[in-house]
């Protein structure tokens, strides 16, 4: 087994994530089977507690794992399927290590974290890096290691002196770091500077561990005279230090790395399929503008596998992508009491768009938005995805509207409503939060044939998708919601627990309890997302119709994204995409 370390100097956010899969790209393009572990050294067990506005998406896996996004980014890139042990944790390692020293494991002697932390830590790279996940029986041949934060938090310094010692227990030729920097230019003087990313090396030099390839963050390629520099005081050959400059979108970066030649310390990679993934990206001209309705879109990480996977269906439907971020409270009648503008500014962002998502989220803020929303779809006739409580208010809506139970909601928002729409699942923990919703892989099971979602993913009998739910659709009430016009086109084994809604008689009126952007690739668009995105576009048939279902393959390369029209190169290379009075820092973008 090869190691592939990558660490972070200077400031965070420099995009470490996205070089180590643009990295196992590189790899699995020179024929090597790729798995990855992600170290975020929080004392936080998993990311299921993290609020998203401080930590962005959490994603979840298969097996149920509340995990950091980055894993979502390395499952995108790679076309893997990873478990919650390749998310190590501070908590996790802490948990591990305090349960052998109770169960007497330790035989008597003072558990320190040299060397029984640092021991557990590389006693759990080496045990989850053979497991495969890439459908194969036999271990990947490569495993790229992200340690999450910058070289010198305290935080990391127990992963830093158990990555020091494992890079001689697999030896030298087994083990690789790459150490992302940054190389400012200061408008003053205009000229890239070096010093930070030499302090940086130094720093993690002190720390035991030296860098074999430096990637260095700017907003132009490195000048030669600034690569000889660092290469003088890095002690890295010229030939293994990397520009890892702006680019128009986040699928050029394998190629820039190619471009500089980095494979050439491993292989030939054939990046033919990723390059015309790329090229694409420059292309697309005609727009789809979605509506994302949500709780939290000052900042677009909390939905990053959202946007990942309305990218990828627009492709599929060769169309640019537009996103609007419509704040949910915004739409409610409260804010056009205190904020007029606001409420006038959501309105008009929500009519102006060819399609309406309803993310999932927690809490009773914005929860009368989305329903307004769930609303103006329904009857207007706009395409709507709700997913999670996206679909559970498309419940409440309907019974609402349609039923005239006025009072109608959720358990959750209300308690002591007289008509329970959505329920607390009997299963459920109300005391303890972490790990206790119902997650990962379920079956749902199509009991509808010729409903619009059956026939996105193909007339299958039953889908596997990713859940991350407390509360449910209230199974008392389906008959009454069935008889009024509303479809469950989907249940669970038991047939008890409602997984897919449906409008027949609208255009595209879909709600998911499941998060299908969890299992979106760039080769795979999720379909209920292509459904969305196709009928956004007046092109659904075409979608639905098995004949012509070729069409829409999306391996010939992703789309631009634009998000409300506006955005501005931050210098890590990401959209500092301006909304409101804030910014929120998400997506590769021109």
């Amino acid at each position: 087994m090869k190691y592939v370390l990558v660490t972070g100097g200077v400031v965070s956010g420099l995009g470490k994530g996205v070089t180590a899969s643009s990295i196992g790209v590189l790899l699995k393009a020179c024929g090597l089977r790729v798995t990855s572990i992600k170290i975020d050294p929080y004392l936080n067990t998993d990311a299921g507690t993290m609020s998203p506005f401080e930590h962005g998406e959490v994603f979840v896996l298969d097996d149920g794992g509340e995990v950091d996004l980055d894993l979502g980014n390395y499952e995108r890139f790679l076309d893997i399927k990873l478990t919650r042990d390749n998310n190590i944790t501070t908590g996790k390692i802490y948990q591990h290590v305090i349960a052998k020293e109770r169960k007497g494991d330790y035989l008597g002697k003072t558990v320190q974290v040299v060397p029984h932390v640092t021991d557990a830590i590389q006693d759990w790279i080496e045990r989850v890096a053979v497991i495969p996940v890439d459908g194969e029986e036999d271990p990947a041949d490569v495993c790229v290691i992200e340690l999450g934060g910058t070289i010198g938090d305290i935080e990391s310094a127990p992963f830093i002196e158990a990555l020091g010692q494992f890079s001689y227990r697999v030896g030298p030729g087994n083990f690789c770091l790459v150490h992302v920097s940054l190389v400012p230019v200061l408008n003053v003087v205009g000229e890239q500077k070096t010093k930070p990313t030499q302090h940086s090396v130094k720093g993690l030099r002190g720390l035991g561990l030296t860098p074999d390839i430096l990637a260095c963050r700017s907003t132009k390629p490195l000048e030669d005279n600034v690569k000889e520099k660092l290469a003088q005081f890095c002690h890295v050959p010229l030939e293994y230090i990397f520009t890892l400059y702006d680019v128009p979108n986040i699928w050029r970066i394998p190629l820039l790395l190619k471009d500089q030649k980095a494979h050439l310390a491993i292989s030939k990679p054939s990046l033919g399929e990723w390059t015309s993934r790329a090229e694409l990206c420059d292309n697309l001209h005609v727009p789809v503008r979605i509506a994302v309705v949500g709780k939290y879109t000052g900042l677009s990480d909390a939905y990053l596998s959202v946007l990942k996977a309305l990218l990828h269906a627009s492709v599929a439907c060769r169309k640019k992508l537009v996103v609007d971020w419509v704040p949910a409270c915004d739409l409610e009648k409260e804010t056009e009491k205190e904020n007029p503008d606001a409420y006038k500014a959501a309105w008009k962002l929500l009519k102006g768009v060819d399609g309406i998502l309803v993310p999932g989220g927690f809490g009773d803020r914005g929860v009368e938005g989305k329903i307004l929303a769930a609303k103006y779809a329904r009857e207007n006739k706009i395409p709507f995805l709700g997913i999670c409580l996206g679909m559970q208010i498309a419940v409440i809506e309907f019974a609402r509207s349609v039923l005239s139970l006025q009072d109608a909601n959720s358990t959750e928002f209300n308690p002591e409503t007289k008509h329970p729409c959505i329920i607390f699942m009997p299963e459920g923990s109300k005391t303890h939060m972490g790990g206790t919703m119902r997650l990962g892989s379920r079956k749902s099971i199509f009991n509808v044939k010729d409903s619009k979602s059956a026939k996105l993913y193909e007339n299958k009998s039953f889908v596997d998708e990713r859940h991350r739910h407390r509360y449910e659709v209230n199974p008392d009430m389906v008959e009454r919601l069935e008889k009024a016009g509303l479809s469950f086109a989907a249940k669970d084994e038991t047939g008890k627990r409602m997984e897919i809604i449906e409008l027949p008689n609208h255009p595209f009126f879909i709600g998911a309890q499941f998060h299908p952007e969890f299992k979106s690739r760039p080769g795979k668009a999720s379909p209920l997302f292509l459904g969305l995105i196709a009928a956004s576009c007046g092109e659904l048939d075409t979608v639905l119709n098995p004949a012509s279902a070729h069409q829409h393959s999306i391996s010939n390369g992703p789309t631009n994204i634009f998000i409300n029209g506006t955005s501005k190169k931050s210098p890590n290379g990401l959209a500092d995409v301006r909304y409101n009075n804030g910014y929120c820092n998400g997506l590769y973008t021109r």
